[in-house]
C-alpha cells in the first residue's frame, strides 16, 4: 500500500508526540492494524526499528503491556554504590579546611587536592583503587559538599 506523503506525515505526527514507551507502541499497533501494513512498511512509515513494531503488535495481540525499565538502566551513582564514601570524604577534608581570611564569603577552602583526598581514602579508610571513583568525580563531589579546592587567598592590606 502506497500512502501519500501528506498522509504519512499526518500518521507520523501523533506517534512522535507520544513519549517513548507503551503509549507510542499501542498507537503504532493500532495504526498498523487499521491500515493493514506489514512490518517493513510500518518501519518506513514510522521510522525506528522493527523490534519496536514487533513488540507493539505483540502487545496488541496478547493484551500484555511491556514495561520499560528506564530507571534500571545505566551506571548507579557513587553514593549508591559506596554509601559511606561521602561521610569519609567529609571526615578527611574537614581537618584541612579554613574559611576566607577576609570573611567576605562563607566558603570553606580546602588545602587538599582531589588526588590527595583519594590517597588518604585508600590509606586511612581502607578503600581500594578499583572501588574509588576517578579524580573528576571526587572533585565534583567535594564541590557539591561545599568545599572549594583552591588555595586560600591571602588577605592583603588595602592600598593607600
Amino acid at each position: 500500500m502506497d500512502l501519500a506523503p501528506e498522509v504519512c506525515a499526518l500518521i507520523r505526527h501523533p506517534a512522535d508526540t507520544f513519549p517513548h514507551g507503551a503509549t507510542r507502541r499501542s498507537y503504532i499497533a493500532e495504526t498498523i492494524t487499521q491500515l493493514d501494513l506489514g512490518q517493513r512498511q510500518a518501519q518506513q512509515l514510522f521510522g525506528g526499528g522493527r523490534d519496536t513494531i514487533r513488540k507493539a503488535l505483540h502487545q496488541r495481540r496478547t493484551g500484555v503491556t511491556c514495561l520499560d525499565a528506564f530507571a534500571a538502566r545505566g551506571r548507579k551513582p557513587i553514593a549508591e554504590r559506596l554509601p559511606r564514601l561521602l561521610d569519609d570524604i567529609h571526615a578527611i577534608v574537614q581537618d584541612h579546611c579554613q574559611t576566607d581570611p577576609t570573611f567576605q564569603t562563607t566558603r570553606l577552602y580546602c588545602r587538599l587536592t582531589a588526588a590527595e583526598v583519594r590517597r588518604q581514602l585508600m590509606a586511612r579508610k581502607g578503600y581500594t583503587d578499583e572501588q574509588l571513583p576517578c579524580l573528576q568525580t571526587l572533585t565534583a563531589k567535594l564541590n557539591a559538599m561545599g568545599f572549594r579546592l583552591r588555595k586560600v587567598a591571602k588577605c592583603r592590606p588595602p592600598k593607600k
